[in-house]
């Protein structure tokens, strides 16, 4: 991340913010599981087969079959499209945002949050660097670990002083997200989904955009 320009950092803590939102929306529609994070899911599974509730563990692992499938299509995306597969990989991201919200309005149910775990899922294929996540945009404990060593190497003299400031901005896009995302759950039910899918689809403009200014991002590595 360090690597990456300001505007694509600027991108990268709006996808967090958006991850948050649509986190806040499952999690408390759910009860306690998550879109996007999937070791509290996994969590769940443990607790719920240990104590018999093997209901939360199907849905728990529902959930984490749903996330990866979305992880399998943006990797399928990228290798198609090698030299442009952000704002494809965004677009699908938005489709299936936008399916959630049409199926929570038409037929309430699983479906919805299964669909916004492989949108999930697959907004991490964003930043991609052969074949493997360079900016996690849906899991924030590895942002805090490296934003933690960032600001020990400051503390102690070593590299950049304020290399942190970045990690730290896209935890708070994150929290920032889920702010967002459980006010509106609460006013507005499932039909926030809607909000959701129209912020994605503004982020694939944009992206698309920078991509086209910016040239092939590969140049720039975290």
């Amino acid at each position: 991340m360090q690597r990456y320009p300001s505007q694509l950092v600027a991108v990268a803590v709006c996808l967090a913010a958006l991850a948050g939102f649509v986190d806040a929306l499952a999690y408390t529609a759910l009860g306690g599981f998550f879109a996007s994070f999937m070791s509290g899911n996994s969590t769940r599974i443990g607790v719920g087969l240990a104590s018999g509730r093997l209901g939360d563990a199907m849905t728990g692992a529902a959930l984490v079959l749903s996330f990866v499938s979305g992880v399998i299509l943006s990797a399928v995306i990228a290798r198609a499209r090698p030299h442009a597969h952000k704002p494809a990989v965004m677009a699908a991201v938005t489709v299936l945002l936008a399916l959630a919200a049409l199926v929570a309005a038409i037929a309430p149910g699983p479906g919805a949050p299964l669909l916004l775990a492989a949108a999930m899922g697959c907004e991490n294929g964003v930043f991609n660097r052969d074949g493997e996540v360079s900016i996690g945009l849906t899991y924030m404990t590895g942002t805090l670990v490296r934003m933690g060593q960032r600001l020990a190497a400051a503390l102690m003299g070593d590299g950049d002083r304020w290399g942190w400031v970045r990690y730290l901005a896209l935890w708070l896009g994150f929290v920032a997200g889920v702010v967002l995302g459980a006010g509106a759950q609460l006013s507005v039910g499932w039909n926030a989904l809607w909000f959701a899918a129209a912020a994605s689809a503004a982020l694939t403009l944009l992206i698309a955009r920078v991509a086209r200014h910016s040239g092939p991002w590969t140049a720039y590595q975290p």
